[in-house]
């Protein structure tokens, strides 16, 4: 995963399902199907499944910790989490206070002692860039994290980032997580693509089959008014 010094499979198991689509016992049986045909990337984030009604954020977190919590699973996985979306009143963005506390939320949930990639889930343009990669830098020299990645920023504010750790000899970003796939591409490729490839980020993608849409999961209306006409 560019220079972290994370190697990862090729796919990656995307954690948004758990404790939302995924009940916690069918979680498991995904997770130990996943390591056993030889992948290890799990990507989460502090607010998956917030989005779900009930839910109050975390509960993906907390399925892949108690997963992990099993025995034996810690070292055969890279971890990413991800923080800066809302949880709550007063609880989102990038500033060191923030996440201080969310990254220690975090690990308790996942019931680990590290986070392998801990990724700015979107820009918070009301917190000082720097500011954030100051607070990763103290959280990589507790052991907390091992390596930083950003989700969902523009290209001119990547560039930015890079290069205020190249100036004052700060973490740097080491990948970028965007959407991109057959049927969204046109801005990673245009604006995205040439900033990691000069500064050798890694990239992964989410909505990598366009949620769905490239699977053939969906029909046009025509065909499903063709299939209720068959069977009536």
């Amino acid at each position: 995963m560019g220079n972290s010094g994370l190697e990862v499979a090729p796919l990656a198991f995307g954690g948004n399902v758990f404790g939302w689509t995924v009940d916690e016992p069918t979680s498991f049986r995904l997770l130990d199907a996943f390591v056993a045909a030889g992948f290890n990337l799990i990507d989460t984030a502090d607010a998956y499944s917030r989005f779900a009604p009930g839910n109050r954020g975390g509960e993906s977190e907390t399925i892949i910790g108690k997963w992990l919590k099993q025995g034996g699973r810690r070292d055969k996985v890279i971890i990413a989490t991800k923080v800066g979306l809302e949880m709550g009143p007063h609880r989102k963005g990038l500033s060191k206070a923030y996440i201080l506390r969310a990254a220690e939320d975090s690990l308790r949930r996942l019931q680990t002692e590290y986070i392998d990639l801990y990724q700015s889930h979107r820009d918070d343009p009301d917190t000082p860039l720097d500011e954030t990669l100051q607070v990763y830098a103290q959280l990589m020299e507790q052991g907390k994290v091992r390596a930083i990645g950003e989700s969902n920023y523009s290209a001119e504010r990547l560039s930015y980032a890079l290069a205020l750790s190249r100036r004052h000899e700060l973490p740097r970003y080491a990948c970028l997580q965007t959407e991109y796939n057959l049927y969204d591409r046109a801005e990673n490729e245009e604006t995205l693509e040439p900033v990691c490839i000069e500064n050798g980020l890694g990239v992964h993608s989410y909505f990598s089959l366009a949620s769905g849409l490239l699977t053939d999961k969906y029909r046009p209306a025509a065909d499903v008014a063709n299939k209720r006409e068959a069977t009536s």
